[in-house]
């Protein structure tokens, strides 16, 4: 069963279409990552599945169910979306915003029990965050306080979890111990992640499948190995590059590469 379908899907803002009309399928269980220009649709594709900007048509499915039959409750039980560069009151402690992850399963102002606690304890320590649990949200790194959110996105015991740039604005450790932490999540929870990654050979590292976007349409869809190659990065990014195998997951990465104009 694939945990995200959508046919004919349209998205954009007002008036503006960006996504014409999009047949896509994504597997349960995997990684996938969304790679592509800026401006080609990536981040108004993640956020139309996740329904954070209305769609201009066309239809989507979570793990079988039209994504227009469910309430917003419902939706958030099977889906998580982090936007780019969340933000939140710098007071609020770790667990207190992880807590908020609890929020679909609540009525009204509802208190939080303890099967709640009991699910925010196990986020904590699933994401490396129980240790700072009481320290405000402004007192953490960068890489911390991603990581509180991808614990925040867990406590809603979703089995989908949405990214939009999770490494953007991280060092190169820090981007590692983010992708390493989603790698564990799909390994061990058996979560499905996908995500919006500029770097490629990132998305190429830690992907089962990518989603090579250009212009609002899928340019090419597969994995790691169908989807790497000079052609796609020829006509999604427009530049001309050389492929070669990552020395430690064998898989193709680019190793250099060149704007298609220079001489």
């Amino acid at each position: 069963m694939d945990a995200i379908k959508t046919t004919s899907l349209r998205g954009g803002y007002d008036k503006t279409v960006i996504i014409p009309g999009l047949d896509l399928a994504l597997p349960q269980g995997k990684i996938t990552s969304i790679i592509g220009s800026n401006g080609c649709g990536k981040s108004t594709l993640l956020k139309t599945i996740g329904r954070i900007i209305p769609s201009l048509g066309g239809e989507i499915a979570i793990n079988d169910r039209p994504i227009g039959e469910m309430k917003n409750k419902d939706i958030a039980k099977e889906l998580a979306i982090l936007p780019q560069s969340p933000s939140a009151p710098g007071t609020l402690t770790v667990r207190e915003l992880v807590g908020y992850g609890r929020f679909p399963y609540k009525k009204g102002f509802g208190l939080l029990n303890e099967e709640d606690n009991s699910i925010i304890d196990w986020a904590l320590e699933a994401t490396g965050t129980a240790p700072f649990a009481s320290r405000p949200i402004s007192a953490l790194s960068g890489g911390q306080r991603q990581r509180v959110w991808i614990a925040m996105a867990l406590a809603q015991k979703t089995g989908i979890i949405f990214l939009d740039e999770p490494t953007t604005y991280l060092d190169l450790s820090h981007q590692l111990e983010v992708l390493e932490l989603l790698a564990k999540l799909n390994k061990e929870e058996g979560s499905t992640i996908v995500m919006v990654l500029h770097d490629l050979n990132l998305a190429a590292k830690y992907s089962d499948f990518l989603v090579a976007m250009k212009e609002g349409e899928i340019f090419r869809y597969g994995t790691v190995e169908e989807v790497m190659k000079e052609d796609t990065l020829k006509e999604c990014f427009g530049i001309r590059g050389v492929i070669g195998e990552d020395a430690y997951t064998h898989k193709p990465i680019c190793v250099s590469y060149e704007l298609l104009e220079k001489k």
